[in-house]
C-alpha cells in the first residue's frame, strides 16, 4: 500500500492512511512546519531551560518581597481606623490600641532580615523592599506616638517636669534692691 493512498475494504471502512515511514532517509525536514511552530523550543538544551526556570523563581520572589513590604500599610490603616474609634480620652481599651501600635511595628523593625530571609536571592533586589517595609513601619510607629501625644502621655509640657525642676530660691526685696537669699 502507498504512503497516503485510501483503501477501499469491505469491512465498513471506506478508506484508511499509512502513516508508517519505511524510507531509510530521514523525511521529517521534507515536511514543512506548521504555522507556529518552532523546532528551536524542542531543540533547546536543558541549561536555558534551567535559566529560565531560575529567572521565573527570581520574578517570583521579587514580586513577593514587594508584596511583604506593602503589607504593614494595611495594618496602618487599621490601626489608625482603631485608635480614632478608640477617642482621646485615657481609659483601658485607647491604652492598649495605642501600645499596640508601637509594639507591631517595633517588633516588625527587629525582624527584618528574618521576614526577608525566603526571598533572598543573589538575581533579586531586596533592598527597595526592605526600605519600604521599614518607612511604613516607622509610619505606624509615627502613628502611634501621635497617639500618645492626643491622649496626654507624653511629657512635652513644661508642667509634666515639674517635679525634676529644683526648687525655685527665695526673693526679698528690701526696699530699693533685690537680693538673693
Amino acid at each position: 500500500m502507498e504512503k497516503g493512498k485510501g483503501v477501499m475494504g469491505g469491512g465498513g471502512r471506506r478508506w484508511a492512511v499509512d502513516f508508517t515511514d519505511n524510507s531509510t532517509s530521514h523525511s521529517s525536514r521534507d515536511v514543512p512546519d506548521p504555522p507556529g511552530f518552532s523546532r528551536a523550543s524542542i531543540d533547546q538544551d536543558d541549561s536555558s531551560l534551567s535559566r529560565q526556570k531560575k529567572d521565573a523563581e527570581s520574578n517570583w520572589k521579587a514580586q513577593k518581597a514587594w508584596e511583604v513590604a506593602q503589607a504593614p500599610f494595611k495594618n496602618l490603616l487599621m490601626m489608625g481606623f482603631m485608635m480614632w474609634m478608640a477617642g482621646n480620652t485615657v481609659h483601658l481599651f485607647s491604652i492598649g490600641i495605642t501600645f499596640s501600635a508601637l509594639w507591631q511595628p517595633i517588633s516588625a523593625l527587629q525582624g527584618v532580615g528574618k521576614i526577608f530571609e525566603p526571598y533572598k536571592d543573589h538575581k533579586v533586589d531586596l533592598l527597595g523592599p526592605k526600605l519600604l517595609f521599614i518607612a511604613l513601619n516607622l509610619g505606624g510607629l509615627a502613628l502611634g506616638v501621635w497617639k500618645l501625644n492626643s491622649l496626654g502621655l507624653l511629657p512635652t509640657h513644661a508642667s509634666d517636669w515639674v517635679s525634676s525642676l529644683p526648687p525655685a530660691q527665695e526673693v526679698e526685696y528690701s526696699g530699693g534692691g533685690v537680693s538673693l537669699s
